[in-house]
């Protein structure tokens, strides 16, 4: 028997039911629909993927890296060309400073020759992707006659009206974006509200080695020294080093030259009071860090070579008892965080008697060196992945994934408050970063992330009764 039905799907169907003789129906549907073409599909996907694997971050940082570089390196080096004019006495120190400035000019034109070679890069890029998805749009625009039930154009017209009736509530101003929901606290800058960048991304002048290691800028620094920056690496096993190495300038560690070179605690790696693990920090000419062996902070002061030691609690963990972890795997000698900000240093443990939560302590500027007030949070320290300090704040974050980061949590020193929603992201350019040092000179968060030195911009917004911290 043959039974013809029209069923309300914008389709016609023809139906055949035959006698089985199971007494089971069987239903022959016949659409008269175009078959939807997926492997159409699986092209636009692959061109999209391919898109988004072409145009990277490293890609797009670098360039932005060499124009910072060069926006910091000429201004220096038409001071230092102003200083010659002005102090040549034609003998044996205009000879000197004309061999530095030579040595600056070479430098400079090795920049601009990788910022030429890398803008060409850039341009081809931009080419070849303009049309590609000139190409995606076409394929899309095909695929979507076959939305026959025109889900895809209700979608649009819903959003345009939404978009529409939000202009009119603001009286025809277009709607913005709300920002991040602020944490607590009180700041000169104002409340922490995200995280962008990277604005530089370097691998500095050892490509691919010393995947451990920490690197930033003293937020009190000694006059003359106001640009420098340093670089600690673990030298050893991944686990240990024995110096600090100094850059005059920004461009100076981005191109690898190391001026006025390395600043060694002891000839021994490792040795008593030298670095144990990748959490340094830098602070008014002095290095502080885990001392080797010990559940202690040390002090060297890079002018003196003496090293002074602050004991931590009893019952403090530390020999990768109490590091920075998440699912995958635990880094190695993070038991003690090191961390500045606008008020001075600080330092991130935990402790047997506070059942592996975090512990937060001031380190105060005095002699001898002591430990300040302490905090206890409820947040586990195998449950975070880095730790930074930002206006008497402390932020703390989680893996997402190989290419993000999330700030999850805060715990606000003024008001003793908890956030465990803050939600500010950070992109990465590998799966791991070592360190976090925040510099309240220039508010930029610098990462060691496998051995490449990142830096971000951290963003503040300004809020009603907000007064210096």
């Amino acid at each position: 028997m043959k039974l013809f039905m029209i069923l309300p799907l914008s389709a016609l169907f023809t139906v055949t039911q035959q006698k089985a003789p199971s007494d089971n129906c069987l239903c022959e549907l016949i659409s008269s629909e175009k078959q939807f073409p997926y492997d159409k599909l699986k092209t636009v996907q692959d061109t999209a993927l391919n898109c988004t694997n072409t145009i990277t971050p490293q890609k797009t940082s670098a360039l932005d890296s060499l124009l910072l570089g060069l926006s910091r390196r000429l201004p220096q080096l038409e001071q230092d060309i102003a200083m010659l004019e002005k102090e040549d006495d034609g003998k044996l120190f205009g000879a000197l400073s004309l061999h530095v400035i030579e040595n600056e000019l070479a430098e400079i034109q090795q920049m601009i020759d990788k910022l030429n070679s890398t803008t060409t890069e850039s341009d081809h890029i931009s080419v070849n992707m303009a049309q590609q998805l000139e190409d995606v749009k076409g394929e899309m625009e095909e695929l979507e006659k076959f939305d026959t039930m025109q889900v895809v154009k209700r979608q649009q017209a819903n959003q345009r009206l939404k978009r529409d009736l939000d202009q009119c509530r603001n009286n025809g101003v277009p709607p913005t974006v709300q920002p991040t929901q602020p944490t607590g606290g009180t700041c000169p800058h104002g409340r922490l509200v995200n995280i962008t960048g990277p604005r530089v991304h370097t691998a500095g002048e050892y490509p691919g080695s010393y995947k451990y290691g920490a690197w930033g800028r003293d937020p009190k620094p000694e006059p003359g020294k106001e640009s420098w920056h340093w670089r600690v690496m673990l030298t050893s096993s991944n686990r240990y080093a024995n110096y600090v190495r100094l850059y005059s300038s920004l461009s100076a560690l981005i191109v690898g030259i190391s001026v006025p070179g390395n600043v060694q605690i002891h000839p021994s790696n490792p040795t008593t009071n030298t670095i144990q693990g990748p959490n340094v920090v830098l602070y008014a000419g002095a290095l502080y860090y885990n001392c080797y062996n010990k559940d202690a902070v040390c002090q060297f002061n890079l002018t003196s070579k003496s090293v002074n030691t602050i004991d931590l609690p009893k019952g403090t963990r530390y020999n990768s008892k109490g590091e920075f972890c998440h699912l995958e795997e635990c880094y190695p000698y993070t038991d003690l965080d090191l961390a500045t900000d606008e008020s001075g240093v600080w330092v991130v443990y935990t402790t047997t008697q506070d059942f592996g939560n975090l512990v937060l302590s001031k380190v105060e500027e005095s002699e001898p060196l002591k430990l300040g007030k302490t905090w206890r949070t409820s947040v586990y320290k195998r449950s975070v992945t880095n730790t930074f300090m930002a206006c008497g704040i402390l932020y703390a974050t989680r893996y997402v994934n190989k290419n993000m980061e999330e700030i999850f949590y805060s715990f606000d020193t003024m008001t003793g408050k908890e956030n465990f929603n803050v939600g500010i992201f950070i992109n990465k350019m590998s799966a791991d970063i070592l360190s976090l040092n925040y510099s309240p000179v220039d508010q930029m968060l610098h990462a060691y992330n496998d051995a490449q030195m990142i830096s971000y911009k951290v963003l503040f917004q300004l809020m009603e009764n907000t007064f210096t911290y």
